[in-house]
């Protein structure tokens, strides 16, 4: 879903937490760990197009296996996030729209909860693990800017 007709996503259930539970459902209906990633690659290409613009070094989050582009926009005090890639499809249902501290609060350990770590290759898990990184960097950075001007 898009806001104001742009690449940011919003949130489909109300909260992280439901968010990471709607995931865990929907990954369990599958058996093995090829369809369920494949599902996760499906949720990718569901993604509003990313801006070729943003397709650089500044929006690039380093440690990913492919190259893999992240772009927040805060509105409203919450932060919207806007990506390509299913893993990354991932990680925006459940932090995307998601007010600064309610991102902090969701702790990325729910990807090691969902058996999608240990599902990965080290190199996948790596890079999951750096978005991860990158968006609580970037609530970090809004909870200490909360009007976004530095």
């Amino acid at each position: 879903m898009t806001v104001n007709g742009d690449p940011f996503v919003a949130p489909e259930e109300p909260t992280a937490a439901e968010a990471v539970a709607a995931i865990g459902d929907e990954l369990a209906v599958f058996d093995d760990w090829m369809d369920r990633y494949q599902f996760i690659i499906d949720l990718g290409r569901k993604l509003p197009p990313f801006p070729e613009a943003w397709a650089d070094d500044a929006h690039r989050i380093a440690g990913c296996q492919s190259k893999v582009w992240l772009n927040p926009v805060q509105r409203d005090g919450k932060l919207y996030l806007a990506g390509a890639s299913g893993l990354v499809a991932l990680m925006l249902r459940v932090y995307s729209g998601r007010t600064p501290d309610e991102i902090l609060a969701t702790d990325p350990v729910f990807l090691k909860d969902l058996g999608l770590i240990e599902a990965l290759s080290t190199n996948r898990g790596n890079g999951i693990a750096a978005m991860a990184r990158r968006i609580h960097g970037i609530a970090e950075a809004a909870v200490s800017d909360p009007a976004g001007s530095g």
